[in-house]
């Protein structure tokens, strides 16, 4: 993670764009490169997004990674260890959806 976080910096600052890259521009930025995620999937059946992915997985792929930098570099600026973060968040949800009440199903935890 940390090498793609210094490839991620070295990136937008040789641009210097740093100073456009402030948190809410960054969350914008992911909501905005999420959406055309979502596109790629627009009007597919579950069974039609796998072809889909499979047909165009360059496509998906990029849109994946800008989320990703996005994100990466979000979490940089707000001074968070993303790994640490999604390690936490993980051991939280364990808590909220145990294996024996949620195994099989896709109820929130609040219906469990």
């Amino acid at each position: 993670m940390q090498e793609v976080l210094e490839r991620i910096r070295a990136f937008r600052d040789e641009r210097d764009w740093k100073q456009f890259h402030d948190p809410k521009s960054l969350a914008a930025s992911i909501s905005i490169e999420a959406a055309e995620l979502l596109e790629e999937f627009q009007w597919k059946t579950a069974e039609e997004s796998y072809r889909h992915v499979a047909e165009r997985k360059e496509a998906v792929s990029d849109e994946i990674a800008d989320v990703a930098i996005y994100l990466f570099e979000l979490a940089d600026i707000a001074g968070i260890d993303l790994k640490a973060a999604i390690l936490a968040k993980l051991a939280k949800n364990a808590l909220k959806y145990p294996v024996e009440k949620s195994r099989g199903t896709n109820k929130k935890y609040t219906e469990l």
